[in-house]
């Protein structure tokens, strides 16, 4: 018999599983050796003592049944009919198990590296200011998921199976905790080896994936996309293409825009890293006054406010928000500065980063109309050439003290920081366009209202955070999945706009799997 049990508990009970079942021995009178199930686990840290609320299933007189009900048995599929796919981020990746599941072989294309031979470009960033433009935080296999975070939150139930997706990471080596907490997330250090073993299984079922393998131009024949052609001059057809290329692939917008393939200007969102010492954050949110202690987690935050500039109401927003996390160099190209934020799986470093963003509009993009679809994209890449140039001219960033920069003073002195190629002080407002600036200073005042300590030099803004989302839309039929003219191509994921992370991106990877086998491959199939 299974029973559910609601239990409020102190974080060292609830993060210690023997303690945890003492709690349900005395809650539901359960036995020392009675099986039971997390279900869900959340902080609650809304008054001054923290607690946590753990929903478990306890199990009596039965035993526990498996925590998945993932297997991975998949088909051999060396002789399917194919699939092409271009990205090995987590739309590409999930696509190709979809295609596989369905019994279609996938042939998977990475521009970049393997996801450990791209540590060393990472290193090159990092400590020597060097961008190979085709293995970066944003590119190669994993995506830019891999090593700048790996969190699981989503708001995007309604996509797909949340808990599908969860169950394929915990399958291939993620931690039984992203199952249940609410919050889930993996980490930079642990997540490489999970892309590894998702590698694994498409290739053991008779998929492909290959690296260096840029995609510079598509074959059209008759509205119908019928394969890709590569750097390399090969020309690889398939029964579709799931085009799922992330958010900073602009050579691909342009490739797409030159063969005449629709695509939009999309609005996101531009802004700074802000750095805190975490002790500080723990602070505010755990109401504690020194170390947070050993079972709770260093805490995290998110953040809303409505700016108002020149008459216009402006969204700012706090943006994947990093405890115990690291500030890493997202450029994509020599000559840009981005950054991005990563936390590893401990969450043990002594800086909590967040981006802190503002939304822009297509009515902002005045002076860059000429570009056309891709007017949002060169907006964001000017601002990225810019911090660069004042910055001079490699992956050191701009930076500014938080109250210096909405008292408008140049900082006399920088904080420690954990972004590795430095920093330097410059007056931001310099750097990003007014109405962001505005938006910013208006709204870090607000957030220290809501949060008590936040708003303080004793934190730094780093600039400039302009990967949030694409600044272009692959448009396509709302139904079918598919591109809105050109046939057989069904753009996917966070690069066509569709999603915002890891697991949403992961969703619609499979979703466009399962259209392009409905529209195409059982046909094919029953022939």
């Amino acid at each position: 018999m299974k029973k559910i049990f609601d239990l409020k508990l102190r974080p060292e009970e609830a993060f210690d599983e023997a303690r945890l079942q003492q709690a349900l021995q005395r809650k539901a009178g359960a036995g020392p050796n009675t099986a039971f199930r997390i279900v869900k686990r959340s902080i609650d840290a809304r008054q001054s003592t923290v607690w946590v609320r753990v929903q478990t299933e306890v199990f009596f007189n039965e035993p526990r049944p498996e925590l998945i009900q993932y297997k991975k048995n998949y088909p051999n599929v060396s002789n399917a009919p194919v699939g092409l796919v271009i990205g090995a981020g987590p739309a590409g990746l999930f696509a190709a198990l979809r295609l596989i599941e369905n019994g279609v072989k996938p042939i998977v294309f990475e521009r970049g590296k393997d996801v450990r031979t791209r540590r060393r470009d990472l290193a090159a960033i990092n400590k020597d200011h060097v961008v190979n433009p085709d293995s970066n935080y944003c590119f190669g296999e994993g995506g830019a998921g891999t090593y700048s975070d790996g969190k699981l939150y989503t708001r995007s139930k309604k996509r797909g199976d949340v808990q599908r997706i969860l169950e394929i990471l915990v399958a291939h080596g993620a931690r039984e905790e992203i199952l249940y907490d609410a919050h889930p997330h993996i980490g930079t250090n642990k997540l490489p080896k999970i892309v590894e073993e998702l590698r694994e299984s498409i290739i053991n079922a008779g998929g492909e994936v290959h690296f260096n393998a840029k995609v510079i131009d598509l074959a059209i024949d008759k509205g119908e996309i019928k394969g890709v052609k590569l750097e390399s001059g090969d020309l690889v057809k398939g029964e579709g293409v799931i085009l799922a290329t992330g958010h900073s692939a602009r050579d691909i917008f342009e490739l797409l825009q030159t063969r005449q393939v629709k695509i939009e200007a999309k609005p996101f969102a531009l802004g700074v890293r802000i750095e805190h010492p975490q002790q500080l954050i723990d602070k505010i949110q755990y109401s504690c006054e020194g170390d947070r202690g050993t079972y709770l987690p260093a805490s995290s935050y998110a953040l809303v406010n409505q700016a108002m500039v020149k008459g216009q109401k402006r969204g700012v927003f706090s943006f994947c928000m990093c405890p115990g996390g690291f500030i890493v160099p997202a450029a994509t190209s020599p000559g840009e500065i981005v950054v991005n934020g990563m936390s590893p799986s401990r969450r043990d470093s002594k800086f909590a980063n967040s981006g802190i963003v503002v939304a822009v509009d297509l009515n902002d993009l005045k002076g860059f109309e000429k570009h056309v679809a891709l007017a949002a994209m060169q907006f964001q890449k000017s601002i990225e050439q810019k911090a660069c140039a004042l910055a001079g001219g490699r992956q050191t960033a701009p930076a500014q003290r938080m109250v210096d920069f909405v008292e408008n003073r140049i900082s006399s002195s920088l904080l420690e920081t954990s972004y590795q190629p430095g920093i330097l002080s410059l007056d931001m407002r310099e750097v990003l366009p007014a109405f962001i600036a505005e938006s910013l200073r208006q709204s870090f005042k607000a957030f220290g209202k809501k949060m008590k300590g936040y708003y303080t030099n004793e934190a730094q803004i780093i600039g400039v955070e302009s990967r949030t989302s694409s600044p272009v839309r692959v448009p396509r039929e709302k139904e079918t999945l598919e591109h809105v003219e050109l046939k057989r191509l069904f753009p996917c994921g966070e690069g066509a706009g569709y999603a915002g992370g890891i697991v949403s991106a992961a969703m619609d990877g499979e979703r466009c799997a399962e259209a392009m086998i409905k529209q195409y491959i059982k046909p094919l199939m029953n022939k």
